[in-house]
């Protein structure tokens, strides 16, 4: 088994590339998917979030309004790191036993978007990072999800600089093109992925 750690600064294209290792074989963990499931209505950290921040992060129906939660914690370091602290140990458990449970030979890529800010870094055999400049992940921003120019940079500014996640890659996907340069990045990422997994 090779284990992946797969992250990038958002706008920068990390869940395309995550599907295009999917599509190789690669069995995803993916931690944004984890970090939704974990904090449904009836888990423990659905319990955490609501007695640290109050019904002001809930819908009227009772369920956790995240666009509430994401506008407190993007404005506040305290409340971030505070909700950091409750999804993280949960995603972590929940990424471990997903991962025991892959098959001996299986490549399995951990799409972490905070692979850089939570320091685990001795989890994974690869770290890969998807990188793209700042302005261009902006300009997707404003495409893709419809944030103005503020929210996009709050967002990127809650996040690991770049210069720390380049820090820590073994291998850096470049994402300043179309989608058949990154297509043609990732078959040959995932070449050398299958090399190390089969050497070890």
């Amino acid at each position: 088994m090779l284990v992946v750690g797969l992250t990038g600064g958002v706008g920068a294209g990390k869940s395309t590339v995550s599907d295009l290792l999917a599509d190789h074989g690669a069995v995803i963990v993916d931690a944004d998917a984890i970090a939704h499931a974990v904090v449904e209505p009836g888990t423990s950290g659905f319990q955490q979030i609501l007695d640290a921040f109050g019904d002001e992060v809930l819908y009227y129906d009772g369920m956790l309004d995240r666009k509430a939660l994401a506008a407190l914690v993007f404005r506040d370091d305290a409340a971030r790191k505070q909700l950091e602290g409750i999804i993280h140990p949960l995603v972590r458990q929940q990424s471990d036993l997903m991962t025991a449970l892959a098959d001996d030979d299986a490549i399995v890529v951990h799409d972490v978007p905070l692979l850089a800010e939570t320091a685990r870094l001795e989890a994974y055999d690869v770290i890969v990072v998807v990188d793209a400049p700042e302005d261009v992940r902006i300009a997707r921003l404003l495409q893709s999800r419809g944030w103005d120019v503020s929210t996009a940079q709050a967002r990127m500014n809650a996040q690991a600089s770049r210069e720390d996640r380049l820090a820590i890659a073994d291998e850096v996907i470049v994402n300043t093109g179309d989608i058949a340069e990154l297509k043609d990045q990732v078959d040959q990422l995932w070449q050398r992925l299958v090399t190390r997994r089969d050497a070890a």
